[in-house]
């Protein structure tokens, strides 16, 4: 029942996980509220996606990671914050930017819990990750380390990898597409290993190529 009654803030609400997170958060009956960044600048998708979530009763608190101050006021208004920004290597990359939200948790001392932006492998566990994609996986230790320090009770959601990422591109980090002439298997090339195009495989294709 406490629980129930904490106030959410989500920020990166916009993106791939973030608005889900939003829409799940309204759906339970959480008091929700959603960073509105000043760096959407243009963006009118992300600014009609903010819109639709106020009509949906979510409550947009104004803050910016150029802004400590802003920071700071936004988590003081929440009892929970929940960190959905983007760590795709590939597109944009916002791990590191966590560091001043844990700064600004630290400084207004009444967050509850902190989820960070993880949602994916369990970094801990990916010590022998190949680049490109360990970058990700060093950084959120990072974040990890920090949270920690700032002694910010938190929760570490590790769900493994997504299906919309390595699925239907048969786990190609450069596209999310299915390729279509070669596949690059990573690592030393020792290990001895089977490549099979399976009924699942082929339907991913013909969802992603219709």
């Amino acid at each position: 029942e406490a629980m129930a009654k904490s106030k959410v803030l989500v920020v990166g609400g916009t993106g791939y996980i973030g608005k889900r997170i939003v829409k799940a958060c309204l759906a339970q009956g959480y008091p929700t509220y959603v960073l509105q960044r000043a760096e959407i600048g243009l963006d009118i998708d992300k600014l009609q996606m903010l819109l639709s979530f106020k009509e949906q009763g979510a409550r947009l608190i104004e803050g910016s990671f150029s802004d400590h101050g802003s920071l700071v006021n936004a988590v003081k208004q929440v009892d929970v914050v929940v960190c959905a920004m983007s760590g795709v290597h590939f597109r944009s990359h916002n791990i590191l930017m966590q560091l001043k939200l844990v700064d600004a948790i630290k400084e207004a001392g009444n967050v509850k819990r902190f989820l960070p932006s993880e949602f994916g492998m369990d970094p801990a566990q990916m010590g022998h990750a190949l680049e490109p994609g360990r970058v990700t996986f060093d950084e959120k230790m990072t974040v990890r380390k920090a949270i920690e320090d700032a002694n910010i009770p938190f929760t570490y959601v590790s769900a493994n990898c997504f299906g919309g990422y390595f699925a239907g591109n048969l786990s190609q980090l450069g596209s999310l597409l299915p390729p279509r002439d070669k596949v690059c298997i990573y690592g030393d090339g020792n290990a001895k290993g089977k490549l099979q195009l399976c009924d699942n495989c082929l339907l991913f294709k013909l969802l992603f190529l219709r």
